[in-house]
């Protein structure tokens, strides 16, 4: 199973759904700096939890499996972006496509990355202090 393909789709459709929403509602707000950000944590939030859970888990490969998730995250994320704009929002065009798979992929990959990474090391660590505290097994 391509474990790295599931978290990064899901993961670029939240991505991608942020941005379109926070893009609508900046039709009607002028200022979305709070919003934006609460937005961002969100996500981060939701990739962070993922990841710990994956560390809880001990998935096997789970760091390779995050950094390609991430990459996907932010590519398919950035693709989507534009797509979800050019239909829902304004009439975003082609040209936006160059900027939304170089500097918004790689910002969106690490809004997945860092959290995850992080995810991954306090569900591992869980999961360390779980098997101490259960004792020696007989």
């Amino acid at each position: 199973m391509r474990f790295w393909l599931i978290r990064g789709g899901v993961l670029a459709f939240v991505l991608a759904g942020a941005d379109v929403g926070l893009a609508a509602v900046a039709v009607h707000v002028s200022s979305l700096g709070v919003i934006r950000s609460i937005v961002l944590g969100v996500v981060a939030g939701l990739a962070a939890l993922w990841g710990a859970l994956d560390g809880w888990r001990r998935l096997g490969d789970r760091a390779r499996i995050w950094v390609l998730a991430s990459i996907v995250a932010g590519f398919g994320g950035g693709v989507l972006r534009v797509l979800g704009k050019a239909i829902l929002v304004d009439e975003t065009g082609l040209s936006s496509l160059g900027s939304a798979l170089t500097g918004d992929a790689a910002f969106g990959a690490l809004v997945i990355l860092v959290p995850a990474g992080l995810g991954l090391l306090v569900g591992g660590r869980l999961a360390q202090r779980e098997k101490a505290s259960a004792g020696p097994t007989e």
